[in-house]
């Protein structure tokens, strides 16, 4: 089923697959998971924008012995702010940080987040650890969670009202931007939470394809006064807040009442299915950096709901 809501002015091929209703655009990839294994860029840059072959390795600066086995990382090159190929990313970092931990090379394959991002990274023998994916992704063998977040409301920090809730009588009338996945333009579950509200005449759908990622576009038309709110997945929202030159406040949305999708996800990694070494090597590994780990997070503003963000 397709949303009922259209960005204006949208750019940018249509040409991702995803089923509707049941995906959703979270994770710290970003991840829409598919029928097959593969994953669906959403939202992210289109392809045209990657400036590093799809496939191509690159191994990093090592971090322990030289005889020692690689950390071979499954990443996408242009995926801010989870990962990068100049690795800026937050998932590049953390990253680091597993590799130091374990004292191993680390190593990277590149592959661009489109359909069959598992089989043809992971599945193909190029790699061996995801380093963002949603805690119960089935078709890999998870790791512990390390970060759980969730949709927020963002708006412009001078708004003397913040929305709070889908409960609030001013949402039909405010101009809000969601995000929208796939080729059917589905929307993300703040998108039905809307709908449920009766706040649907003045919604913006951003698409993933466009003129750069549609969280990025969204904040803009923000900080532009285009649009009243914004409905974006956290990471991706505090990371374009944090770089608005106009100041946006983030706050936790919460699912109306007797709406099915939610709005919250744990964080976790992926190993190769029966990898049961490596699964507790990074367990471990996630344990004994923890500290750093909520560092860089804190770092990139990514907005927590797990014991962290009680801190």
């Amino acid at each position: 089923m397709s949303s009922p809501f259209h960005e204006r002015r949208s750019t940018g091929p249509r040409s991702l697959h995803a089923p509707a209703l049941t995906l959703l655009a979270v994770a710290g990839a970003a991840w829409l998971i598919l029928p097959d294994g593969g994953a669906a860029a959403a939202p992210g840059p289109a392809p045209a924008a990657l400036t590093v072959a799809a496939g191509q390795a690159m191994a990093v600066a090592p971090a322990g012995p030289a005889d020692a086995d690689p950390l071979r990382i499954c990443a996408d090159p242009d995926n801010l702010p989870y990962s990068h190929r100049d690795e800026s990313g937050f998932e590049n970092r953390i990253a680091r940080e597993l590799a130091d931990e374990l004292g191993r090379p680390l190593q990277y394959h590149w592959q661009p987040l489109q359909r069959g991002f598992v089989r043809k990274t992971l599945g193909s023998g190029h790699c061996d650890l995801f380093i963002g994916v949603p805690a119960d992704f089935e078709r890999l063998l998870m790791t512990r969670a390390y970060y759980r977040s969730s949709y927020v409301f963002v708006q412009r920090a001078a708004e003397q009202e913040p929305l709070r809730s889908f409960d609030d009588p001013r949402l039909p009338k405010l101009r809000i931007g969601v995000q929208l996945v796939g080729d059917d333009l589905a929307a993300t579950p703040p998108g039905h939470a809307l709908v449920k509200a009766g706040a649907i005449d003045n919604v913006t759908g951003y698409p993933p394809l466009g003129d750069g990622p549609a969280a990025a576009r969204m904040l803009q038309a923000l900080a532009q006064q285009r649009i009243d709110a914004a409905l974006v997945w956290g990471p991706q929202a505090g990371w374009y807040a944090s770089r608005s030159r106009v100041p946006l406040a983030l706050r936790i949305a919460r699912p109306p009442a007797g709406l099915a999708a939610p709005f919250e996800f744990s964080i976790a990694m992926g190993v190769r299915r029966g990898d049961e070494a490596l699964r507790a090597a990074i367990d471990n590994a996630i344990i004994q950096r923890r500290p750093q780990i909520d560092a860089i997070l804190r770092d990139y503003s990514v907005p927590r709901t797990d014991a962290e963000a009680a801190r």
